[in-house]
């Protein structure tokens, strides 16, 4: 009895944070990709980039958050124009949050580093199946079938590098989008409200061996406090890279990456969880594949950034 009225107290903070006021998934390794936060990253990586990662949060509970993430993203026109693509399945209970957008970011040379703007459009589906619920009374028609939505939207950023510095600043949802819910009275309306994020990294040096990477990310959501990441990476010959990080409230973060060759590079990361749920929970696993290739009508002649 004790699990199963945790399991439901657990799902009434879910869908009272997740569904009444949308916000997107929470990525550990978003600093080796930000597409997925701001638009304005299209075409950082130069070459054609194709980045897949996969998010288990907070182990042990029944319906906990699964997310899935595949972005996309290259130069055209002699690296003056980045595009992207951003495509994200996230499930958390018996509710189904799908978006595909595309991306759009201009470069200007700077006189030390490069300036992208960057735009992009697409749509968000939502769905819940109350069918998978198991109820005590399976009577009530509210609680029957799919509720759906279908909300178009865009988002706008700015992205600024140099060869060891950058700073982005975005806000990928600027429409509040709405979906009434016919039932549940307490959760009436599903919304996702703006979010705003800033990001900034630095890459260090301190021997011919090894780079310390330290990198933060702050949140301002218009409908929950502020929250951030603050991370440091140690990298050993360009190939390996260990970190350690912490997140607002939620606890500590340990991540692994490793770059097989020129193409290819995986990377894993534990959150330990440090709220009051760490008693039950196992943390929260995500892995990540990037591939990257260099397309020679495209990108000949172009100097492509590291993957550190």
């Amino acid at each position: 009895m004790k699990n199963i009225k945790l399991y439901f107290a657990f799902l009434g903070v879910l869908f009272a944070g997740h569904v009444f006021a949308q916000h997107p998934p929470v990525h550990s390794m978003y600093m080796f990709d930000q597409l997925m936060i701001n638009p304005a990253y299209a075409g950082a990586h130069v070459q054609l980039s194709a980045t897949a990662m996969h998010r288990n949060q907070w182990q042990n509970f029944p319906g906990a958050p699964s997310t899935s993430t595949i972005t996309a993203q290259s130069t055209i026109a002699q690296n003056k124009i980045g595009l992207g693509l951003l495509l994200t399945h996230d499930v958390i209970g018996s509710h189904v949050d799908q978006n595909v957008y595309f991306s759009y970011s201009y470069k200007l040379k700077l006189p030390v580093g490069e300036l992208n703007m960057g735009l992009q459009a697409g749509v968000q589906s939502l769905k819940t199946y109350w069918d998978d619920l198991t109820l005590k009374s399976s009577l009530d028609p509210n609680f029957t079938g799919v509720l759906s939505a279908l909300n178009p939207n865009f988002g706008t950023g700015l992205f600024y590098s140099n060869k060891e510095f950058y700073a982005g600043l975005s806000v990928p949802y600027l429409l509040n989008s709405m979906v009434v819910d016919r039932a549940l009275a307490v959760l009436s309306e599903s919304k996702r409200n703006r979010i705003y994020y800033l990001s900034l990294g630095n890459t260090w040096d301190i021997s011919p061996l090894f780079k310390f990477i330290p990198s933060a990310l702050i949140r301002v959501h218009e409908s929950a406090p502020l929250s951030f990441d603050l991370n440091t990476h140690f990298v050993y010959q360009d190939a390996v890279g260990l970190g350690v990080g912490y997140r607002l409230v939620e606890g500590f973060v340990t991540m692994f990456e490793l770059k097989l060759n020129e193409n290819l590079h995986v990377g894993y990361a534990y959150d330990i969880t440090a709220s009051d749920i760490q008693k039950y929970s196992g943390g929260s696993h995500e892995i990540m594949i990037n591939y990257r290739y260099r397309i020679p009508s495209l990108h000949k002649g172009l100097e492509c950034p590291s993957y550190f």
